[in-house]
């Protein structure tokens, strides 16, 4: 008897999902509960696991293919003596499954390195030789196999990674994995080819490689372009996270939204961040913790329309926009951060941000949040509108706190540290004035008290 394997809707948003990799070949042996493959849903990977107990019999769907939620993307049976029969059944739909087919990767790393000089222009083969032995020398050097997994040869990697493996011809076994269950990721390869791993592109530094000419280095420094998806004269598709936030973009079109801005300043807080910066406290964790207490006091603000009328959440979770590094955006959420210390609340953001960018989160990391920030002030933006994320009331738009001349009560001129908020609501269940008291009641504690952001 044969048990289908559906493509699971892995989010409430999900409508189809991308085989990242098959974990099992047909006729590799399946207990219940155990992962068979990998999805791409529209936020992140997540394994997918066996519902019952036999042998994987067919795989219906490649990696690297699409399929919508509830296609019937392989086959298991519970004796092994069926296999071949539902081979037979399904010939010319199942695909052959292999590790080395799905990473793509050649089988002799020699290959590689001559196709790779074959690119180089032959004037120093010296040099080439030299990086050559660099990369065979930093792959043996880390002894650590990443695809000891069920006692198989698969290698458990994202796709980035994968890629990147295969262009720069660095075995992927001989790769220690820093993700969570030692999944390999894009840094990991990086390391093992003996390259530096660069900084996410929102925190990326300006200086440039040095090269040996200052005149070089000055054209360098000039021409260093911005974040790109693809090259001049490409069509690049949407990904699958790209298109989920196209599709909630556009939902976003039907609610009927208010804006309305307030200017805070910041002097105090940025004072007290100094104090607990070095203790491990980010700014968002602060902006999370000023905003959550606000909204303990504004539930108004929290809520969200449904059909049934106003919907009033249980908690305060805050949901912060991340951006992606190959494109779309996700929003990982710090639950209920009135009850947890600051300095805890740091340390959970950073593991979330570490893994939404792996794309190791689960569904109600990225789907709970009542209340979302998205903050541009690092780029040194002076103030910008958001749009509402679908099923929540309102998103607060965060600029970069600059030195402001300003007007006094007292008709006196000073110049403080500004910092412009612009919040984006749902007039179908906020109201201007319960977005105007919100912002002001945030102003008052950023301005006044930001030493209570601690407990």
């Amino acid at each position: 008897m044969s048990h289908e394997i559906f493509m699971p809707a892995l989010s409430s948003t999900m409508t189809e999902g991308k085989i990242v990799e098959w974990l099992k070949n047909p006729g590799d042996k399946v207990e219940r509960g155990e992962s068979v493959l990998v999805v791409e849903s529209d936020k992140a990977d997540m394994d997918v696991e066996s519902f019952q107990d036999g042998y994987l019999a067919a795989v219906l769907m490649p990696a690297g293919s699409t399929a919508p939620v509830g296609e019937t993307i392989g086959l298991i049976v519970e004796n092994e003596d069926e296999i071949a029969s539902i081979q037979e059944q399904n010939k010319g739909k199942q695909i052959e499954v292999s590790s080395d087919a799905q990473l793509k990767l050649p089988n002799k790393k020699s290959e590689i390195i001559e196709e790779k000089q074959k690119e180089l222009p032959q004037i120093n083969e010296q040099q080439v030789e030299i990086k050559r032995e660099k990369v065979i020398n930093t792959s043996n050097e880390i002894q650590f196999n990443a695809s000891t997994s069920n006692n198989s040869s698969r290698v458990i990697a994202s796709p980035r990674a994968k890629k990147l493996a295969s262009t720069m011809g660095v075995e992927l076994t001989k790769v220690h994995g820093s993700g969570p269950h030692g999944r390999i990721q894009a840094e990991d390869v990086l390391k093992a080819n003996g390259q530096p791993v660069s900084i996410p592109w929102i925190g990326e530094g300006s200086s440039p490689a040095s090269i040996g000419s200052s005149h070089v280095q000055a054209e360098s420094k000039s021409e260093t372009l911005g974040n790109s998806f693809g090259k001049p004269g490409e069509t690049v598709k949407f990904n699958t996270l790209q298109k989920a936030v196209n599709n909630n973009m556009e939902s976003s079109l039907n609610v009927p939204c208010f804006r309305v801005g307030y200017s805070i300043n910041t002097d105090k807080l940025d004072n007290f961040y100094k104090k607990v910066k070095q203790n491990g406290v980010t700014m968002t964790a602060l902006l999370v913790k000023a905003v959550a207490k606000t909204l303990k006091k504004h539930p108004q603000v929290n809520s969200s329309f449904s059909e049934n009328g106003i919907s009033y959440p249980e908690n305060i979770n805050i949901a912060v926009a991340v951006a992606m590094e190959d494109g779309g955006l996700i929003t990982p959420v710090l639950k209920e951060p009135c009850n947890t210390d600051l300095f805890e609340l740091s340390r959970e953001w950073k593991d979330l941000v570490k893994r939404s960018r792996a794309k190791q989160l689960e569904p109600d990391e990225y789907s709970t949040g009542t209340f979302t920030l998205s903050n541009l002030g690092m780029f040194g933006v002076d103030r910008f509108d958001a749009i509402l994320p679908p099923g929540t009331g309102a998103i607060l738009a965060i600029a970069s706190s600059k030195p402001t001349v300003v007007a006094n009560n007292d008709g006196s001129i000073s110049v403080k540290k500004i910092m412009q908020v612009n919040l984006t609501a749902d007039h179908r269940v906020i109201y201007g004035a319960d977005g105007a008291s919100f912002l002001k009641d945030l102003s008052s504690l950023i301005e006044n008290e930001p030493e209570t952001l601690v407990s």
